[in-house]
C-alpha cells in the first residue's frame, strides 16, 4: 500500500440544505477539500438505504444505494423536480444533525414525482441499468414494493405465507399488482447510480479513492435474505436457527446481540461463494478499496440461539477462512480490501490476516486504554507498514470526547507519549502521532480534524435514537484546514498523488 491519508465522513454527514448530505455539489467540494488537503482517500460508512434504528449497517439492501442521498439539486436541473417544490419543503431548522423521520416522512413523494416524470423520459437507460443489475434490483424492487404493501412490516411477519416464502405464483401476483411501486424502485435506484458514478468520476479523475465499509453480515429483514434464503443458516420457514453477535468481554458483560442471520458457509462454498462474488462485485461498482466489517468473523464467528436476549449463551463457530478469503481476492485483484481485524484477538485470526497479507486496522484510542489488555498492540512502534492507524473509527468516541471522559491516567499516557503540547492541542497530537506512524494509510474521522466533542460522535455502540446524526455544517472544511492538514500529511511523506 502506497504511503497516504485519508479521511472519515459519511455522505449523510455532507452539508445540505435539506436534511441530509447527498451526492451533489458538496460531496464534489470535499472532494476538492482532500485534494487540497494532500489526502488520497474519502473513507465512508455503507451507503445503502437505512430502515429502523438509522444505522447503515442493518441495511435492507447490500447492493442498493440510499435514496435520502440523491441529490435534488440535481433532479431540479433535470428537470425532474421544480425548485419551488423542493423550497416548499420544511426541512428543518439543524443543519448539524440529520433528521431521519422528517426524511422519511417527505423525501419519497418528491422521489415519486421525480420518477412518474422521468420513467418514461428515460425508458432506455432505465432498461440499461435493470439489465447490468439485474442480479439483486428486481428482488429489491419487489421486496421494497411489497413491504410498504404490508405497512412496511418486517418480511418474516408478512402476512400471505406465499409471499413470504417466494412461492413462484405469489411472486408473480404481487409484481402484477405492485407493478407501479416496483418501478419506482427501480427509477430510483437509477437516480442513486446516476448521481454516484459522477461523483466517483470526480473523485477519480482528482486522484481521491473511494473507501467502502462492507459489514461481513446483512440485516434479516433484508432483500438479500429474504430472495437467498438458501444462503443462511434458516429453518423450514425461513426463520432463523441462530444468529450473529461477540461474547462477553471487559466491557459488555453479557456481550453484543446483534441479531443478524447467519451465513450457511457450507451452501456457499458448494456453489462457488457465488452469492459473496456477487455482493463484492456490486461493491466493486462503488469503491476503489473495501474495508471487510469484522474480519474474524471468516474465521470463526459467535453464534447466539436464536430468541436469546443477550448473546451470553452464544458459541463459537469455525469460518470458512482461507476458502473465501482467497476466493474474492483471485476474483477482485484490482479492489483493495482492508481487513476490521479489532475485537477478539487469537492466534487464528492473526494466522487467517498473515494468510491473506491483507492490511488490519491499529486504532490510537485503544493504544491507551488501559481496560484493554491488547492496547500495546496499537501503539505505533509496534506497527508494520502493511496496517491501517486511525485515531478512531466511527463506533468510538471523538479524540476530544475520549480526552474529556477517559482515565485521566489514560490522557496523561497518551499525551506522553505522543509528545502532545498546548500549543498544537490534544486532537491535532494523535493526529500527528498516526501521520508519523509507519502504517501505509493513515485515517482520522472529519471530527477529530475539528476537534469536535461529544456532540459529534457518529456512534456508540449497544445505543439507539442518537446515532448516525452528526452533520458538517457550511463552512467548517475551510482552506485553512486544509492547508494545515496538507501541511502534516507533506511532512510526513503521505502525499501519495
Amino acid at each position: 500500500m502506497k504511503r497516504s491519508s485519508g479521511i472519515i465522513l459519511p455522505v449523510y454527514a455532507l452539508p445540505s440544505p435539506y436534511g441530509v448530505g447527498s451526492l451533489g455539489q458538496a460531496a464534489l467540494d470535499f472532494v476538492d477539500f482532500l485534494v487540497d488537503a494532500g489526502q488520497a482517500w474519502w473513507q465512508m460508512l455503507p451507503v445503502g438505504p437505512t430502515s429502523y434504528g438509522d444505522s447503515p449497517y442493518q441495511s435492507p439492501s447490500t447492493f442498493a444505494g440510499n435514496p435520502y442521498f440523491i441529490d435534488l439539486d440535481a433532479l431540479v436541473a433535470d428537470g425532474l423536480l421544480e425548485q419551488a417544490e423542493v423550497d416548499a419543503v420544511d426541512w428543518g431548522d439543524d443543519p448539524a444533525c440529520v433528521d431521519y423521520s422528517g426524511l422519511f416522512e417527505k423525501r419519497p413523494a418528491l422521489l415519486r414525482r421525480a420518477y412518474e416524470r422521468g420513467w418514461k423520459r428515460d425508458g432506455a437507460s432505465v432498461e440499461a441499468f435493470r439489465a447490468k443489475n439485474a442480479s439483486w434490483l428486481e428482488d429489491y424492487a419487489l421486496f421494497m414494493a411489497v413491504k410498504r404493501y404490508f405497512g412496511m412490516a418486517t418480511w418474516t411477519e408478512w402476512p400471505d405465507e406465499a409471499i413470504r416464502l417466494r412461492e413462484p405464483s405469489a411472486i408473480t401476483r404481487y409484481r402484477d399488482l405492485l407493478a407501479d411501486e416496483v418501478h419506482y424502485n427501480v427509477y430510483v435506484q437509477f437516480l442513486f447510480f446516476k448521481q454516484w458514478e459522477r461523483l466517483h468520476d470526480y473523485a477519480r479523475d482528482k486522484g481521491v479513492g473511494l473507501m467502502g465499509d462492507m459489514p461481513i453480515y446483512v440485516a434479516l429483514d433484508s432483500a438479500d435474505v429474504w430472495a437467498n434464503p438458501a444462503q443462511f443458516m434458516l429453518d423450514e420457514r425461513n426463520m432463523p436457527t441462530e444468529v450473529a453477535g461477540v461474547p462477553p468481554d471487559a466491557f459488555t458483560a453479557d456481550g453484543q446481540l446483534w441479531g443478524n442471520p447467519l451465513y450457511d458457509y457450507q451452501a456457499m462454498e458448494a456453489d462457488g461463494f457465488g452469492w459473496w462474488i456477487r455482493r463484492v462485485s456490486g461493491a466493486a461498482q462503488l469503491f476503489d478499496m473495501l474495508r471487510i466489517d469484522h474480519f474474524r468473523g471468516f474465521e470463526s464467528f459467535w453464534a447466539v440461539p436464536a430468541g436469546d436476549e443477550t448473546a451470553h449463551n452464544g458459541r463459537w463457530v469455525k469460518g470458512p477462512g482461507m476458502k473465501l478469503v482467497g476466493t474474492l481476492q483471485d476474483r477482485f485483484p484490482q479492489l483493495r480490501l482492508v481487513a476490521e481485524d479489532l475485537g477478539y484477538a487469537t492466534p487464528e485470526v492473526a494466522a487467517l490476516l498473515a494468510d491473506s497479507g491483507l492490511p488490519g486496522m491499529k486504532v490510537l484510542e485503544f493504544a491507551f486504554d488501559s481496560r484493554d489488555a491488547n492496547g500495546p498492540a496499537h501503539r505505533p512502534h509496534n506497527y508494520t507498514a502493511n496496517c491501517l492507524c486511525y485515531v478512531g473509527t466511527h463506533d468510538n468516541a471523538t479524540i476530544m470526547q475520549w480526552h474529556d471522559e477517559a482515565d485521566p491516567a489514560d490522557v496523561q499516557q497518551a499525551t506522553q507519549y505522543l509528545g502532545i503540547h498546548d500549543p498544537e492541542g490534544f486532537a491535532w497530537g494523535f493526529i500527528r502521532g498516526g501521520m508519523a506512524s509507519v502504517a501505509g494509510l493513515f485515517v482520522a474521522q472529519m471530527q477529530d480534524y475539528l476537534e469536535l466533542g461529544a456532540e459529534a460522535r457518529t456512534n456508540t455502540p449497544g445505543t439507539s435514537g442518537n446515532n448516525w446524526r452528526w452533520r458538517m455544517t457550511a463552512g467548517q472544511a475551510t482552506p485553512e484546514l486544509a492547508s494545515r492538514i496538507a501541511t502534516m500529511t507533506k511532512l510526513y511523506g503521505r502525499n501519495a498523488r
